[in-house]
């Protein structure tokens, strides 16, 4: 993490605690009332004020008690003498209600933070916490850059571990300056805006006669899929074509042999989308001997490239069979368009009901009236072996994932540079970079987090995340083995029972962008 830098300055901002911006702050007000003379609201403020601050480490208080206690003092001396050094010139009534005012200031110093400082023994002392206690407030009490370093963690390490063993064991802690923060749980505002895919007065349902039909294989994971079918309805609406159910992939790392109907609801699917492009399940009996032209369209195409090239094909053999399918559409499109692709993604493809049943059940666990984290760990087998992202890993596990790199034929990356590009950000975070970043957002050891990911990759890899979050919870976790006996070397159905859960969840966190992050947030 880099400090930021501060408007109109070349110097980085300071990263020291919040807590100290907040005993200026409530300096400020409290001199103001205390040169306003409102007594009450400045005895009431004060006693606020070092309830709040009462949790500080002890070098704080030092601080604390100095510089309030000068500052209190200077202003009523100040006071004071304003008073003193002009009562010659003023009537003696006026002299002696500044001589009064003056007297309330000193009171209300000696009332609230003691006759020589802080009282004390009215405050708990930072001794009668822990410090596993003061990592685990949240973050924005502390500071707005906090770092744990792993002297801290080393610190830490015997209250931390005590609190985990306490948490395995049954007996949940709730320090009682670490309870949840209601704004980290928050709904974020949604600015006012709304879903635009509905039909249009102006929208047309699809002509008639086809210009043909369309064969899509649909590579990559689910959620790229996903992507990739929605682009295909758009492009059908684009050439007036009819779209054949897809075909998902087999052929990826997960090698999974599920069809669309296994994941999908077939006849929600083409019922929802009737009145923007037609849909069959397969070819007719007057094409199906028909040799279809393959194709692979190229990534990014605006509409112009389908009305033009590709329907000239589509006309004269009537069947196009889309080897590809992933980010064959510009993003760019016409709106009319583009609520078409909408429509396909967040009304048409609905999970089929075993998926649906299975996913109730996992969020009715994880939720046990709790909120909870889904968190998209990316540190799975194939992405490391993609990005090349080894940072954390034994050599022998660096090694596996480089000869799966290189096997890999369309993966064009092969020769990388594991530890320049993890200096640079462009890999997922490990468990234990996930864990720092929760804590760091302010989140208690005691939340509940589900993984959103496949198998994490590496030995004793989830433990990191486990030793600061103990309540770690995936679908091989939670479900039983009979109810998962059907999903059982089907990775794009559990994918698609952890794309639910991640809906349901009051926090998702993703590790690394990609379309499974994209899916979650709309």
């Amino acid at each position: 993490f880099q400090a930021p830098r501060t408007i109109g300055t070349k110097t980085p901002m300071t990263r020291r605690p919040l807590a100290n911006k907040r005993m200026t702050e409530a300096e400020t007000s409290l001199l103001f009332k205390i040169e306003t003379l409102d007594t009450a609201e400045c005895v009431g403020e004060a006693a606020d004020y070092f309830n709040r601050v009462g949790n500080l480490p002890e070098k704080h208080f030092r601080k604390l008690d100095r510089n309030l206690w000068m500052t209190v003092t200077r202003y009523s001396f100040a006071l004071a003498s304003s008073c003193f050094g002009n009562k010659k010139t003023m009537r003696h009534s006026a002299f002696f209600i500044c001589a009064i005012m003056a007297s309330i200031v000193i009171l209300v110093k000696i009332l609230s933070v003691g006759r020589i400082g802080i009282a004390y023994g009215q405050i708990p002392r930072p001794t009668e916490f822990s410090r596993a206690d003061f990592l685990l407030k949240p973050a924005k009490e502390f500071g707005v850059n906090l770092i744990l370093t792993d002297d801290v963690l080393k610190k830490s390490a015997g209250a931390t571990q005590s609190h985990a063993s306490d948490t395995q064991n049954g007996n949940i802690i709730e320090f009682e300056n670490s309870t949840i923060n209601d704004e980290l749980w928050a709904k974020p505002s949604n600015d006012n805006l709304v879903q635009c895919i509905d039909y249009p007065k102006s929208h047309k349902s699809p002509p008639d006669v086809t210009n043909g039909y369309i064969l899509v294989n649909a590579n990559g994971g689910l959620n790229q899929m996903r992507d990739g079918i929605c682009d295909m309805v758009a492009i059908a609406r684009i050439m007036n074509a009819t779209l054949v159910i897809p075909s998902l992939d087999h052929g990826s790392f997960w090698a999974d042999t599920s069809e669309f109907k296994d994941i999908f609801d077939v006849h929600h699917f083409i019922e929802t989308l009737k009145s923007d492009v037609r849909i069959v399940e397969a070819l007719p009996v007057s094409h199906a001997k028909l040799v279809p032209i393959r194709k692979a369209p190229v990534s990014w195409s605006k509409v112009s490239y389908y009305r033009g090239e590709i329907l000239r094909f589509l006309k004269k053999r009537q069947v196009l069979y889309f080897t590809l399918s992933d980010s064959r559409l510009a993003n760019n499109l016409p709106q009319s368009l583009q609520q078409v692709r909408c429509r396909a993604c967040y009304r048409a493809l609905k999970v089929s009901k075993s998926i649906q049943q299975l996913a109730d059940k996992l969020v009715d666990r994880m939720r046990d009236d709790k909120p909870y984290i889904a968190l998209h760990l990316r540190y799975e087998k194939d992405m490391l072996a993609f990005t090349g992202c080894s940072h954390g890993l034994t050599s022998g596990e660096s090694n596996e994932l480089r000869g799966l790199r290189y096997v890999t034929k369309r993966w064009k990356e092969k020769k990388i540079d594991s530890e320049a590009k993890h200096m640079q950000g462009g890999c997922p975070l490990t468990p234990r970079e996930a864990a720092l970043l929760l804590k760091a957002l302010g989140y208690p050891s005691s939340t509940r987090i589900y993984i959103v990911a496949g198998e994490i990759y590496g030995n004793g890899s989830l433990e990191s995340l486990k030793k600061e979050f103990p309540l770690v919870f995936s679908h091989t976790t939670l479900a039983t083995e009979e109810e998962l006996k059907p999903f059982k070397a089907h990775q794009n159905r559990l994918a698609a029972v952890d794309y639910i859960v991640a809906l349901e969840s009051n926090v998702f966190v993703y590790t690394y962008d990609g379309h499974m992050a994209k899916a979650v947030q709309g």
